[in-house]
Formats: structure tokens, C-alpha cells, sequence
């Protein structure tokens, strides 16, 4: 009798603890520039809305994602942007997208990584100290979009490459997981689909794509965490 009692008491905690893991309601932070808030895009179709999205149809339950990001931003505007921002606590998954507009704006890598890196830092403080629970996503090739026709495309993508050569490395260094989007973005150079109607910014086709391998990520660590 005692043992069938425990058997069923075993049972019943490991529903329990199942439930209790089920019925928790994570929290995403996004950090970033245009290409987070989904510029020319509806909001429910930029990566981090998308994402969240994909994990609800996995019966994850998630509040609507947190976004520091603005068109234009570069990483001192977003570091400025962080320091007078209201944050949680505490955060289950932050992304960082970010770069794009220092390599616009002609500035060095150099001056890049210094300030790309004490990003990484914070996001790593944000999730609780927990650098599993961050992601990086490379900077998309806008080199071969309409809007660079005027420009310089191969050199764009010489610096793009050599940024993203740089947040590589920093987030190997932290052990940061890291989303190579950029080789998809260069597929809008032969399919405008997944090409905003401005002609820059991705469409929320290719929003999608992002949201997928973030979704991916985020859906491993979180079965991780149960198992």
C-alpha cells in the first residue's frame, strides 16, 4: 500500500512540475536598429513579433517581445538608448542585431567591436547572467538592394563581411549563440519578395526566415531547461 501511495505521488509531482513548466510565460528582449522593429513592415511581421508568434504555436506562452530599436540606430545610439530605458529585472532571451549603420556611416571596425561587445555584455547581464539565453544575428548585405544601385555594392559587402567578422568572434569569445541571416539576404538580389516595398528593409518574408532559426534556438534551450 505505502509503495502504490509513493508511485502515485510521483506521479502526480511530475504532473505537476509539467505543468508548472507549461504554464510559465517567458520574456524577450530585443535589441537593435531598423531591422528589429521591422521598418516598412507591419509590426506583427518584424523577426522578434514573428518569433513569438512561432513559439505560441508550440504552446510557449511568451508576453509581446520588449524592443529597444530605431531606425538609423547605430551601437553608441542603441548604448545611449539602453542607459535611459526602463528595464525588467530580468529577461529569458534577448536577441542583438546591430552594426548596419556604422558601417553606413563609414566608421571603423574597430571602433565597431569596442562598442559592439559592451552590447553583448549588457544583453548577457539582461538575461539573468546567462549568455545561453542571448542571441546574435548577423548584419544583413543591403549592398544588394535598389537602394544601393548608386553606391558601391562590392564594398559594401567587403565591410559588411568584415563586421560581421567581428560580432562572430566577440560572441565565440562569450559563448553567444550566432545567426548567420546574412548569405539569405543576399537571395533579394534575384527575388524582390523578400524585399520591403521601400527597397531596403526586408519583407516579412524574410522577417519569417530570421524568426525561424531565433524560433529554433529559443524552443532548444527552453527543452533543454524542462528536460
Amino acid at each position: 500500500m505505502k509503495t502504490l501511495i509513493y508511485f502515485l505521488l510521483l506521479i502526480f509531482t511530475g504532473r505537476n512540475t509539467i505543468a508548472q513548466m507549461s504554464s510559465k510565460t517567458y520574456t524577450y528582449l530585443a535589441l537593435g536598429d531598423s531591422y528589429t522593429i521591422g521598418e516598412s513592415v507591419l509590426q506583427a511581421e518584424s523577426f522578434p513579433y514573428q518569433t513569438v508568434q512561432l513559439l505560441q504555436k508550440e504552446n510557449i506562452s511568451f508576453q509581446t517581445p520588449e524592443i529597444v530599436a530605431k531606425t538609423g540606430w547605430t551601437t553608441d545610439e542603441l548604448q545611449t538608448a539602453i542607459n535611459q530605458h526602463h528595464f525588467k529585472k530580468q529577461y529569458d532571451f534577448v536577441t542583438l542585431l546591430i552594426g548596419v549603420n556604422n558601417q553606413y556611416r563609414g566608421r571603423t571596425a574597430a571602433e565597431y567591436a569596442a562598442e559592439f561587445e559592451a552590447l553583448v555584455k549588457q544583453a548577457i547581464n539582461f538575461a539573468g547572467n546567462n549568455a545561453a539565453q542571448v542571441a546574435v544575428l548577423s548584419i544583413p548585405d543591403w549592398g544588394v538592394t535598389p537602394f544601393a544601385e548608386a553606391g558601391n555594392k562590392e564594398k559594401i559587402t567587403v565591410e559588411i563581411d568584415a563586421y560581421n567578422e567581428v560580432n562572430r568572434k566577440i560572441c565565440k569569445r562569450y559563448q553567444i549563440h550566432y545567426i548567420n541571416i546574412t548569405p539569405g539576404t543576399r537571395e533579394a538580389a534575384t527575388d524582390n519578395t523578400l524585399l520591403a516595398a521601400d527597397g531596403l528593409h526586408p519583407s516579412g518574408k524574410e522577417y519569417k526566415r530570421w524568426a525561424e532559426k531565433v524560433n529554433e534556438y529559443f524552443l532548444k534551450t527552453i527543452r533543454n531547461h524542462q528536460n
